[in-house]
């Protein structure tokens, strides 16, 4: 394994930046002015990528109106359509712009937030480890909200971890479909778990809009013959009620409350519908028992 070659740094004088890339935000209702908004708190400085759109997406960043946000415009390359590469291009290009003054960063994507109630934990592990080089980033847990703000997925479809704070190391890249993140030699990063959730609204809209947003999202990944062929962008998307939900009985961030107030869809679910199969329900007893999910993909080496 690498050693990470991190100078020496004084926690007192930690600096925080946070990053994160969007397009066709107004289009495809992403909660971005949310996401950016539920992290700054944390941060001294905030870098959004924002991309060639089709909708007044620039203005709604530039509305956020805080000197920490710094907009730097980018153009999306249409052409890759393998694996979502071009999502990996454009958070990579807004980590690049962070100054190397700042010492953590952390990554939000334009559909998630941090809960305020998280602040102290996140704030305390990125002074804890600040000079422990093997810990070069920190891992949260998720929570998918799918449908409404009131259910979350409950199959092992939904990954429960991520990588969203890494250190201001620029070989440090983002990975794939921009899930997570690895060195620019491919190795793993090193991570500590931490008591936070990232809280992800990608399958929360109404159904006219989640249609419109999977049409374009399979665009970054398949053809636009396999896009016609699988989807029909006649119909609305069918929130069918087969999908494995657990009820959430906590508080959303704070900077989701007016659009949670403003949700204008119903959403009905009928667990006894619900699609188990013998692997979600093995899976689930056995996290729910012991905390471990069998078989789980982890793109990070887990540190204790």
């Amino acid at each position: 394994m690498r050693n990470s070659p991190f100078p020496n740094q004084r926690s007192e004088s930690l600096k925080i930046a946070g990053f994160t890339f969007i397009r066709n935000a107004v289009r495809y209702d992403y909660p971005v002015t949310e996401a950016i908004r539920s992290v700054l708190p944390l941060c001294d400085y905030f870098v959004v990528a924002v991309g060639h759109s089709d909708d007044e997406t620039l203005e709604l960043v530039r509305n956020i109106n805080d000197p920490k946000v710094h907009i730097i415009e980018t153009t999306w390359d249409d052409s890759l359509r393998e694996g979502g590469r071009v999502l990996a291009i454009e958070t990579d290009k807004a980590f690049q712009a962070i100054p190397d003054a700042y010492d953590w960063c952390i990554y939000i994507q334009a559909d998630e937030c941090i809960h305020e109630q998280d602040y102290p934990v996140i704030r305390e592990n990125m002074e804890r480890w600040l000079e422990d080089t093997e810990t070069e980033g920190l891992l949260f847990n998720y929570r998918h909200f799918y449908g409404s703000y009131d259910f979350v997925g409950a199959s092992r479809r939904w990954y429960r971890r991520e990588i969203r704070i890494v250190r201001n190391q620029k070989s440090i890249k983002s990975y794939r479909d921009a899930q997570g993140f690895r060195w620019d030699n491919n190795h793993k990063l090193k991570v500590r778990l931490i008591d936070a959730y990232i809280y992800h609204y990608g399958w929360v809209k109404s159904p006219d809009a989640q249609k419109r947003k999977l049409l374009n999202f399979n665009k970054l990944w398949h053809s636009d013959d396999w896009v016609s062929a699988h989807l029909d962008p006649q119909s609305a998307y069918d929130y069918n009620g087969t999908e494995p939900l657990a009820r959430f009985n906590g508080t959303h961030p704070a900077v989701m409350k007016p659009r949670i107030e403003k949700m204008n869809w119903q959403f009905n679910t009928d667990p006894s519908r619900a699609r188990w199969s013998w692997k979600d329900r093995a899976t689930w007893l056995c996290e729910k028992l012991l905390g471990w999910r069998p078989g789980e993909y982890r793109n990070y080496i887990l540190r204790k």
